[in-house]
């Protein structure tokens, strides 16, 4: 095999392959040996089928397989001898090949780019520590309440409202047809809780006991069953109950109810819990930091293959918020070149920020388990009620869809191993400080 590069422009690469035709003469006749010893036809016994029958009979669909994998082994093979490490699938153009003639073809590729993080101890990081105080507990009690009201609720006799909770039996179809998952009975749905496809809801406003109604909804185009994205599906849905939220006290006598000793027992409870939610949301303010400080600290150049990619997923996003009312202000009217040339920025950071945390997590030997991808793959399929066991199938099914799972899991192993080396200091907010800082640190961003 002889390869000759052919230019060399930033993380760009082009070269030209050419392989002999004795490696094609060699791969096809191995390959017509392996068809020969298990190929079965009329007039010859299993295995002894003469040559030019098997040539006659299985020689193009064999050229074709050959000539495929030869591309892959070489194209491999020539980027492995010279050390270099495709940021995307490499483009393939084959230039020459005739039988008997040697194969010539054109590799296209963009290398992943050299990253040299800085040392990571020296990065200085605030941390903040959220301050629990009486009245951040009162609202969470009272909220418990209120969800325990819902499980208390008691049938009215008028029609349903938002907040109400209706009972219902249903079958939905797409094209005429019932659907796995779409289907249930006395299934308990909260109006205005979102728990169904956008709109579903909505049409069920009003309803009384007894009432039976076509509810139409189009199943979003990010929906994770292939089979019903973008498509429109009518259900037909039978209320059962209509039924408001009781009042309920909080008292000790809800305290032992759910199964603490006292009151001040399911305070404390609470309180932790409180301090867990907003914990979180400063470890994502402190993320946000890190990002940043590693993002001023690193500039390498980035795949722009990589780049366009981004840049699709946000054009994509910002399509489907607009497609539905909620479209940020600073992107209506412009057309799509606009917008790619002022998002190509944020894309570019992201890509930046990927690609070296991915070589953190290389260098210091950073895996997501098994274990850990199987819970947050069974966590987000209870995103989609009736359809868990279909997404989770899907989802292992499908390489490219369980990468989804597992980044994020690694991406935050990344940064929990940074945050432990950084020097870092702590600030103590309450929950009103900590909500307000984070509102103007997301309308900066914005």
């Amino acid at each position: 095999m002889q390869v000759t590069e052919l230019s060399t422009a930033g993380l760009k690469r082009e070269f030209k392959v050419v392989v002999p035709a004795a490696t094609i003469a060699q791969g096809i006749a191995a390959r017509l040996a392996e068809v020969g010893r298990e190929a079965t036809l009329p007039g010859f016994r299993p295995g002894k089928v003469p040559l030019p029958v098997l040539q006659k009979r299985f020689g193009p669909a064999i050229m074709g397989e050959v000539l495929e994998r030869t591309v892959s082994s070489s194209s491999q093979q020539a980027l492995e001898d010279r050390g270099l490490k495709p940021a995307m699938q490499p483009r393939v153009e084959v230039t020459a090949f005739a039988e008997g003639a040697d194969l010539e073809f054109n590799l296209a590729i963009e290398v992943l780019p050299e990253i040299t993080p800085v040392d990571l101890k020296t990065l200085e990081l605030k941390r903040v520590k959220v301050q629990v105080g009486d009245a951040d507990i009162d609202a969470a009690l009272t909220r418990l309440g209120a969800q325990r009201g819902k499980s208390k609720a008691a049938p009215v006799d008028r029609p349903a409202a938002k907040g109400d909770i209706l009972v219902i039996d249903f079958t939905g179809r797409v094209d005429g047809k019932e659907f796995s998952g779409g289907a249930a009975t006395d299934h308990r749905l909260e109006l205005g809780s979102n728990q169904f496809v956008a709109g579903f809801e909505d049409q069920l406003v009003g309803a009384a006991a007894g009432d039976e109604r076509v509810v139409k909804i189009e199943f979003p185009a990010n929906y994770p069953n292939d089979e019903l994205k973008g498509k429109p599906a009518e259900f037909t849905v039978k209320v059962k109950q209509v039924l408001a939220a009781a009042d309920v006290p909080v008292d000790e006598a809800l305290a032992k109810e759910l199964g603490f000793e006292d009151l001040e027992t399911l305070r404390k409870a609470v309180g932790d819990q409180v301090g867990r939610e907003y914990n979180e949301l400063a470890r994502l303010r402190t993320k946000r930091e890190l990002l940043d400080k590693l993002a001023e600290a690193h500039s390498f150049e980035v795949p722009a293959g990589m780049v366009d990619l981004e840049l699709q997923a946000i054009s994509a996003n910002l399509e489907r918020e607009r497609s539905m009312g909620l479209e940020d202000e600073s992107t209506r009217g412009k057309d799509a070149e606009a917008i790619k040339a002022e998002f190509r920025p944020i894309a570019e950071r992201r890509v930046r920020l990927g690609l070296l945390l991915s070589e953190i997590g290389r260098v210091n030997n950073i895996q997501v388990t098994q274990d850990e991808t199987n819970r947050a793959l069974v966590e987000h399929a209870r995103r989609f009620p009736g359809q868990e066991r279909k997404v989770v199938e899907q989802f292992r099914a499908n390489p490219e869809l369980l990468a989804q799972i597992r980044g994020p899991l690694f991406e935050e192993k990344v940064i929990d191993f940074i945050m432990e080396l950084a020097k870092t200091s702590e600030t103590m907010m309450t929950i009103d400080e900590l909500t307000k800082a984070q509102a103007e640190d997301d309308k900066r961003a914005g």
